[in-house]
C-alpha cells in the first residue's frame, strides 16, 4: 500500500514522501498514529498544493531577506563604550547591543541570534559585522564604536 507521510519516521522516510508499506503496518501503524494518509488522488493533489504553497512561502522569505541585505549595505550603527585612561575599553558590544543600536537608529528589527560574532567587540573604531539573514543571504552592517 502507497502512504503519503505526514511527519518523518525514522525507518520508513521524510514528511511528504510517498512510500511504499506492507498493508498490515499501513494499517495498524501508519494510518491510527496519523503519521501517514492513503496515497489516493485527492491526497496526492493536497501534497501537491502544500509543497507548492512552502515554495511560494520560502521563495518570498527569501525575496525579504535580499530586501533586508540591501537595506543594511548602507547602514552604520554607532555605539558608545567607557574608555579607561590609557584608552583601553570597559567591556565589550555583543549581539544585543548592536540588534538594539539598529532599532534604535534605523528602526531595523534584527535578531540577536543572526549577528555573527565569534568575540565580542572590544577595541574601538569601524567594524564589519556579518549578518546570517536566510540560509543562502548574508548581510554586512558596520559598526563604529565610539568612547563615551
Amino acid at each position: 500500500m502507497k502512504v503519503i507521510l505526514l511527519q518523518d519516521v525514522k525507518s520508513l522516510g521524510k514528511k511528504g514522501q510517498i512510500v511504499n508499506v506492507s498493508d498490515g503496518y499501513a494499517r495498524n501503524f501508519v494510518l491510527p498514529k496519523g503519521v501517514g494518509v492513503e496515497a489516493n488522488e485527492k491526497n496526492k493533489n493536497d501534497l501537491k498544493l502544500q509543497k507548492m504553497h512552502e515554495d511560494k512561502i520560502a521563495a518570498q522569505k527569501l525575496q525579504e531577506a535580499k530586501d533586508l541585505a540591501q537595506k543594511l549595505e548602507g547602514c552604520k550603527i554607532e555605539v558608545k563604550l567607557k574608555a579607561g585612561e590609557n584608552g583601553s575599553v570597559f567591556g565589550s558590544v555583543a549581539s544585543k547591543e548592536i540588534a538594539e543600536a539598529a532599532g534604535r537608529q534605523y528602526g531595523l528589527e534584527l535578531d540577536k541570534k543572526k549577528i555573527v560574532l565569534p568575540d565580542p567587540i572590544r577595541t574601538f573604531g569601524m567594524h564589519e559585522v556579518p549578518i546570517k539573514l536566510h540560509p543562502e543571504v548574508t548581510g554586512t552592517l558596520y559598526v563604529l564604536v565610539k568612547e563615551l
